[in-house]
């Protein structure tokens, strides 16, 4: 056993260290890199079911939704001209339709319909420290993204209470203690701006300008284990206090230019890579040798980008052709939430082992075909 663990932790620290030289050699994006090179490890026989490990990738998890809130501005949301909102939520409406006409055209399994719209900007905070975060499609995509990934937070909370407790009083009390959450939330935003309008060396107090003691960090780190905890207490989806806790100190903290890169260094160089890397070893290659395991996967990827290419029309009038497909793409990688709904469909007997596999690795194509396709349009933008 200890043997197995000390195997496993120079295998990730090489696996870490050297994911950069491998991701420049290809030119391709760190994330998917992290994920081929977790799964050819564990091919190869390495042991990575581990508590520990496991523990350490969902924080890892939980760390880079905490970023992804970090880049949301809302001031710029809030400020933000009506017909954005209008057209970004039209894009969020024609994205449902169409991944919902596209899952009934093709005969899909309930569960896998019901992934097909999911939105995380989970993987827009690696993009945003790629590209920077003032390009124009980034901004528009963190917009859209926002309200996308708290619509699909919400709904992952029901759909998992609906599938453990059942169309029942637990239910009803899930699904109240979620509203109950976002509106004490927005009373405690509220509260606080209001506090700090009255009394703005609070901010310099909380997060000094001359900092000896990391002071800004502790903070950080305490408000985003504080909401975790509140989440654990309400049996509600952990990432949903995750990006709240991050959205907040973007919110309150912004004054503080060097807070964000200190967060974002702790996370990409060390706790997301041990994600990517854990969802790669998740998947057990010897199953691409299933028969429609891979097809069905690329069927399933197609047409998650595809609908969201199709409703990012919508967006054109507002930054033109080729930012829409930029900002479809980038909203084309709900990794984390679909495989939460292939694991809790499998767990539940309401997906078989093939469908469960597809989507995991459906979850992977669309990293690896997404990035690579935005490399490239940005590379041609460039030049």
């Amino acid at each position: 056993m200890i043997h197995t663990n000390i195997t496993l932790i120079l295998v990730l620290s090489l696996l870490i260290w050297g994911s950069p030289f491998v991701a420049k050699f290809l030119r391709l994006p760190m994330p998917p890199v992290e994920i081929v090179l977790g799964s050819l490890v564990a091919y190869l026989g390495l042991p990575w079911h581990n508590q520990y490990f496991e523990l350490i990738a969902e924080v890892g998890f939980l760390y880079l939704i905490f970023l992804a809130g970090m880049e949301v501005d809302l001031k710029q949301i809030t400020k933000s001209p009506k017909i954005v909102i209008h057209k970004s939520v039209l894009f969020l409406l024609l994205m449902v339709l169409f991944s919902i006409l596209f899952g009934l055209l093709f005969d899909l399994n309930a569960i896998v319909i019901i992934s097909m719209p999911l939105i995380s900007i989970g993987l827009l905070a690696p993009l945003s420290k790629l590209y920077g975060k003032e390009e124009p499609w980034l901004r528009l995509a963190f917009i859209a993204g926002v309200l996308g990934e708290i619509l699909s937070i919400a709904a992952l909370t029901v759909f998992d209470a609906a599938i453990t407790t059942g169309f029942t009083i637990d239910l009803v009390l899930k699904i109240g203690y979620l509203l109950l959450f976002m509106f004490m939330a927005y009373i405690l935003y509220k509260a606080v701006h209001l506090l700090f309008w009255w009394f703005p060396e609070l901010k310099s107090v909380l997060v000094p300008k001359l900092d000896t003691s990391s002071q800004d960090i502790r903070l950080s780190m305490a408000l985003f284990f504080i909401l975790i905890a509140v989440m654990l207490f309400l049996e509600l989806e952990l990432a949903l206090g995750a990006f709240i806790a991050g959205v907040a100190i973007s919110a309150f903290f912004h004054h503080e230019k060097e807070l964000e890169k200190k967060m974002s260094s702790l996370g990409f160089g060390f706790l997301v890579p041990i994600f990517f890397i854990h969802v790669g070893a998740s998947f057990d290659i010897r199953a691409l040798a299933l028969e429609g395991v891979v097809s069905g996967a690329l069927l399933i990827t197609g047409l998650m980008i595809v609908s969201r290419i199709f409703a990012g029309f919508a967006l054109k009038g507002i930054s033109g052709a080729e930012n829409a497909l930029l900002i479809a793409l980038s909203l084309s990688m709900p990794l984390t939430l679909l495989v939460a709904v292939a694991t809790i469909g499998y767990n539940t007997k309401l997906l078989d082992l093939l469908t469960y596999y597809q989507l995991i690795l459906a979850s992977i194509f669309e990293i690896l075909i997404a990035m690579t396709l935005i490399n490239i349009l940005k590379s041609r933008q460039r030049s």
